[in-house]
């Protein structure tokens, strides 16, 4: 049992002002594992107050040494990786062997990645008789989920950092022991004072009040799309930056020269990875009216082969939800398809054989959908695939930009120039053709009401710089 009593403030732990405990949940047994504080407005203020005075002298120290600690924070993290992947497969369910290489192997690569793009940007240059320079934009609020809690915390704080702001974190309530961790190698490297602070809590107790402080410059948000307007209503009232990476309802479209085999079970992976709750899951595949039999046949006899159980079992390959909200808010949707006419291919409402503790939820795969439909249009964040059928490739397209979201898509075809000349017509911040690989140095954000902004690479470091122009004689 883990019991944290106070948050990480002024480069020193402090008790929390608020009386209130949080419990975190094992996802596979549902046993509290751990305690954090419930953090409140005095210790929200704390925090920004802390962040603020660090600024000056973080904002003047030179690039590469704040680098350097970006890189000594990445060889901790490193060192602890087990600890850390282990500690996140009990709050969220993903596999042990799945959040050693991503749940904490990704947020070592962005620190290494944010620390190589500060050393090399051009932080001034001459534009005629203009010395344009790039200054860190002040204190950075960063709210961030609990589906990849370390990996979307290591994509706000280290480029802020590399940046030369201070930043107040607020990780999600479901998930934060991951987050206790960094803010203990933080002090283990001796990132100054004030730097980098922690607060735990709520959304209504502490993450309102870090968003309307006026003493905050910027707030970057990961999460829902629902928290995204919320936070960019109560940040306008002060005019502060707002950065929202925020839901998905990824399309897949399986052209007609494709390998089926091949696309689906890439697009069963895109889906079902994390339990599906993963923000660019592809849940809408996308093939040609006259293969609709084949695909189904080939996902069904995919999630057949796919073993549901505990995260800590090597044969696992899909985990529990990370709560009991959120698996009955995935089965409510499998309902409601049901209800809403679409054929189940695979999976269903019902618990999975033998897992009688734990938020398991079958995956799940509907054929037979119609775009009105609510298991279409809505970001599920669960195991559920939609399989859509098209008659020719603008009909593809359509369906496939169809959404209010646009954060992620896929295209397969046996001819890579013409997936690509269907990538360019999809309206998403990113498409992956034929399977390839996340890139944590290419630019990661959304169109539409996915967010706005973007994350890694010189990107991510740009979102945090301000821009001022000095005219010279």
């Amino acid at each position: 049992m883990i019991a944290h009593d106070s948050h990480y403030l002024g480069g020193r732990w402090q008790r929390s002002h608020g009386t209130e405990r949080i419990d975190v949940v094992d996802a596979a047994t549902e046993e509290v594992i751990a305690t954090v504080p419930a953090g409140d407005a005095a210790d929200a203020e704390a925090a920004v107050t802390a962040a603020r005075a660090a600024f000056p002298s973080w904002a003047a120290t030179p690039p590469a040494e704040r680098a350097g600690y970006l890189k000594r924070a990445a060889e901790a993290l490193q060192l602890r990786q087990s600890e850390i992947a282990t500690l996140i497969s009990r709050e969220v369910g993903m596999p042990f062997a799945y959040s050693n290489v991503v749940q904490t192997g990704l947020p070592v690569q962005s620190f290494v990645s944010i620390a190589d793009v500060a050393l090399d940007f051009p932080f001034e240059e001459q534009v005629y008789n203009s010395l344009v320079v790039r200054e860190p934009i002040g204190v950075v609020v960063a709210i961030t989920p609990w589906n990849y809690p370390l990996h979307q915390i290591a994509a706000k704080v280290a480029p802020a950092l590399a940046a030369g702001c201070t930043v107040v974190l607020k990780p999600s309530e479901v998930a934060p022991l991951n987050a206790f961790v960094l803010a203990e190698i933080f002090d283990s490297i001796g990132l100054p004072p004030g730097v980098f602070n922690l607060v735990c809590g709520t959304g209504t107790g502490v993450g309102e009040t870090l968003v309307a402080h006026p003493e905050v410059d910027m707030v970057s948000l990961t999460g829902s799309t629902v928290a995204g307007r919320r936070i960019g209503a109560v940040a306008a009232k002060t005019v502060k930056r707002v950065a929202l990476e925020l839901g998905g309802k990824s399309p897949l479209i399986v052209l007609d020269d494709a390998d089926p085999v091949e696309a689906v079970s890439a697009g069963l992976n895109g889906c079902f990875l994390n339990s599906g709750q993963t923000c660019i899951a592809l849940t809408r595949m996308l093939v040609p009216r006259a293969r609709l039999a084949e695909v189904e046949a080939i996902a069904r006899a995919g999630v057949e082969a796919i073993t549901v159980g505990n995260p800590f079992d090597p044969a696992t390959v899909l985990g529990p939800l990370v709560s009991a909200a959120q698996r009955d808010r995935v089965v409510g949707y499998i309902e409601t398809g049901l209800a809403e006419g679409a054929r189940l291919v695979a999976g269903g409402p019902t618990p999975p054989e033998g897992l009688d503790r734990g938020y398991y939820v079958r995956p799940t795969v509907f054929s037979d959908v119609t775009p009105e439909m609510a298991i279409v249009r809505e970001e599920i964040f669960g195991p559920v695939l939609v399989i859509q059928p098209y008659d020719d490739e603008d009909e593809a397209v359509a369906l496939a930009n169809d959404s209010i979201y646009g954060l992620n898509a896929a295209v397969f075809s046996a001819d890579e120039q013409r997936a690509i000349a269907v990538a360019r017509r999809i309206r998403a911040g990113q498409v992956q053709i034929n399977d390839g690989a996340f890139n944590i140095h290419a630019p990661f954000g959304g169109y539409g009401q996915s967010g706005n902004g973007r994350e890694f690479g010189k990107w991510g470091l740009e979102e945090f710089l301000e821009t001022k122009s000095m005219q010279l004689p």
